[in-house]
C-alpha cells in the first residue's frame, strides 16, 4: 500500500455514475499498476466471465442438485433461458404488488380488525436475513405494516417477539407470512406452530391472518391449501436462500411493509448491468474479487471485516455471512481435491467499532482486511441535520471517523477496500445485494469452487435430526423406570449411547432445566455426578 495518493486513488478507484456507486481500492494491497499486473488470477477472469455468462443462460450451476441457478432472472425476466420461467416470474411480481396493495387498502382485512398493521415473518437463514435487512435498513414512521420475526427455534426470542407484537396492537391485526422452500425446515416449522398457538390462544383463526412461501407441493403448501390461508406464493428450486431476497422471499414482506420493491429490484437489476462487462477494470464485481483473492491469496487467509458506517446498514454483515461465507465455504474444489476453501465474515458498524474492536484491527493480529461502506447522503429522509458544532453535523463526524480509521489502518499497513453508495433507499439496497452476488460467483469461479450448493448445511441437519432421535430413546428410558434415579453413564448406557455419554448427559441437564418432560435432577459431589429422574 506504498504510494498512497491521489494518484493511487484516482487509479484504483472505479465510480459508476449510472448508479451512484464507487468501488475504492487504493487501501488494499494491489500495486498501483494492478491493471497491467497479470498473475495466475487475473488469467482466471477470462473462465470466470464466461461462467457466469453460462450460468445467467441456464448452465446447470449446482449439479450435485441438478439445478440451475436463475436468482439474476428475478430482476430480469427477460434473460430467464425458458419462456415459462419468465412467465412464473411476472406473474408472482404481479402477485405480490396485488397482493399488498390489497392488504394496504384493507380489501385483505383480519376477521377481528379493519385493517393489518403488523407483520410476523417466520423463517430461517435465507428466509429471514434479506428480509430483516430490508426492513431494518429501509423502515420509516410511514410503514404500512410494522415488521417482526421468527429467525430461530430459541422459544425465548419468540415469546419476546410476541410481547413487542402485543404491544404494537397484538395479534389480531398481524398477518404472519411463513417462508420455507422445502416446507420441512425445523426451525421455521417450529416457529410457525409457536405462532399458530399464540393465535388459537388469542382467540384467532391462524389460517384467516396467514401466508406461506414455499415451494410447490412441499409440506408447507399442503397444509396451506389444507387451512385456506390468505395466499401462496412460489418459491423455486433454481433460486437459492441465500440469494433468495428478489424473489418473494424478500418481495413481499417488503412489499407488505411499504418498501418500493420496484426500485429494489431496478438496483439490483442496474448492478447485474454494470457487473456483466468483461473487463475486470470497469467491473465494480471482478474488482471486488480481485481484491479478495489478493489479500486472503485466494485461499481465505484472512478474514473479511465488514463496517457499515450507517445504523440502517447494521444487519448487512450479518447478510454478507450467508451470503459469503455458505457460497464459498468449500472442502472440495470443482475437480474433487480437497481445498478447504472460504472466507470468513464478521463485522459491526461504523462507529460504534471505534469502541469496539478497531484498537485489534490497528495494532492487533494482522488476519483480516476491511470492507468499509460509505454512505454519502446523512439523512434518508433528505431533511438538513442539527449541527452540533460551527458548520460540523453528526454526518459529519460519521465521515471523519470512518476516513480517520481507513487512514489509520492504512499506516500500519492494514488493508481495506470501500463502497460508496449514494444513499441508503431500496434502490442503492438492490445495487448492494447484486455487487456482492456477483463478486461472490467471480471469485468463487478463480478459486474453482462451487458457490451454490451448501452440504455442510446438509450434515448439519442430519446430525441435530440424530441428537433428537437419541433425546426420545433417553426419555423412553427414563419413563420405563420412574421411581429411580440414574447417572448420565448408566441411561447412556441402557439405550446403547456409551459413546456419546457426553451429549445424552447434555440431553438430561436440559430436559431437567424445563418442566414440560417431568424429568429431574438430583446433585452430586461434581455436576457431572448427577442423578436423573423423573419428578
Amino acid at each position: 500500500m506504498s504510494g498512497t495518493s491521489w494518484l493511487r486513488y484516482r487509479t484504483l478507484s472505479l465510480h459508476l455514475p449510472s448508479t451512484g456507486v464507487a468501488v475504492d481500492l487504493s487501501k488494499a494491497s494491489l500495486p498501483e499498476d494492478a491493471f497491467k499486473w497479470d498473475p495466475l488470477v487475473f488469467r482466471g477472469f477470462p473462465e470466470a466471465f464466461a461462467a457466469m455468462e453460462a450460468l445467467e443462460h441456464g448452465a446447470l450451476a449446482n449439479p450435485d442438485e441438478s439445478r440451475m441457478v436463475g436468482h439474476y432472472w428475478l430482476r430480469a425476466p427477460h434473460l430467464a433461458p425458458d419462456p415459462a420461467v419468465r412467465a412464473v416470474i411476472e406473474a408472482t411480481g404481479k402477485q405480490v404488488r396485488t397482493f399488498a396493495a390489497d392488504v394496504h387498502s384493507g380489501k385483505i382485512a383480519p376477521p377481528k380488525a379493519p385493517r393489518f398493521r403488523n407483520l410476523l415473518v417466520v423463517g430461517v437463514g435465507g428466509s429471514a436475513l434479506g428480509p430483516q435487512l430490508l426492513a431494518d435498513a429501509l423502515t420509516t414512521p410511514n410503514d404500512r405494516l410494522h415488521p417482526f420475526f421468527f429467525d430461530n427455534t430459541d422459544p425465548d426470542g419468540m415469546v419476546r417477539e410476541l410481547a413487542r407484537i402485543a404491544m404494537s396492537g397484538g395479534l389480531a391485526t398481524t398477518l404472519t407470512v411463513v417462508i420455507s422452500k422445502s416446507g420441512g425446515t425445523k426451525e421455521t416449522r417450529n416457529g410457525m406452530l409457536l405462532a399458530e398457538e399464540a393465535y388459537r390462544r388469542a382467540g384467532l383463526d391462524f389460517g384467516r391472518h396467514a401466508v406461506a412461501v414455499t415451494g410447490g407441493r412441499s409440506e408447507l403448501d399442503g397444509v396451506a391449501q389444507k387451512e385456506r390461508w390468505l395466499a401462496r406464493f412460489p418459491m423455486w428450486d433454481w433460486v437459492g436462500g441465500r440469494t433468495s431476497v428478489t424473489s418473494a422471499v424478500g418481495l413481499l414482506p417488503a412489499a407488505l411493509q411499504g418498501i418500493d420493491v420496484a426500485e429494489f429490484l431496478a438496483g439490483a437489476a442496474a448492478m447485474d448491468e454494470a457487473t456483466r462487462l468483461p473487463r475486470v477494470a470497469e467491473n465494480p464485481a471482478a474488482l471486488l474479487a480481485l481484491a479478495w483473492y489478493r489479500e486472503t491469496e485466494g485461499r481465505g487467509k484472512k478474514d473479511m471485516v465488514v463496517l457499515p458506517y450507517k445504523d440502517r446498514l447494521l444487519l448487512f454483515s450479518r447478510y454478507l455471512q450467508q451470503l459469503v461465507m455458505e457460497s464459498l465455504g468449500k472442502e472440495i474444489d470443482l475437480s474433487g481435491r480437497v481445498v478447504e476453501q472460504g472466507i470468513s465474515v464478521y463485522g459491526n458498524k461504523g462507529s460504534t467499532d471505534q469502541h469496539a474492536f478497531v484498537q485489534q484491527l490497528r495494532d492487533g493480529l494482522a488476519n483480516f482486511f476491511v470492507t468499509f461502506i460509505e454512505v454519502e447522503k446523512d439523512r434518508s429522509d433528505g431533511l438538513p441535520t442539527f449541527p452540533v458544532e460551527t458548520d460540523v453535523t453528526p454526518g459529519d463526524f460519521l465521515l471523519g471517523f470512518l476516513l480517520g480509521t481507513r487512514k489509520a489502518l492504512a499506516e500500519k499497513g492494514r488493508p481495506s477496500v470501500t463502497i460508496v453508495l449514494p444513499d441508503v433507499s431500496a434502490r442503492s439496497l438492490g445495487f448492494l445485494i447484486a455487487l456482492y452476488e456477483r463478486t461472490v460467483g467471480l471469485y468463487a469461479s478463480l478459486i474453482g469452487v462451487n458457490a451454490y450448493n451448501q452440504p455442510g448445511v446438509e450434515a448439519g441437519k442430519k446430525a441435530a435430526a440424530a441428537i433428537l432421535e437419541l433425546q426420545r430413546k433417553v426419555l423412553v428410558e427414563v419413563r420405563a423406570k420412574p421411581k429411580e434415579h440414574r447417572s448420565a453413564e448408566e441411561i447412556a448406557r441402557a439405550v446403547g449411547a456409551e459413546a456419546d455419554t457426553e451429549i445424552v448427559f447434555k440431553i438430561l441437564r436440559h430436559l431437567a432445566a424445563n418442566p414440560e418432560r417431568g424429568v429431574t435432577v438430583k446433585d452430586g459431589a461434581t455436576p457431572y455426578d448427577a442423578l436423573f429422574g423423573l419428578a
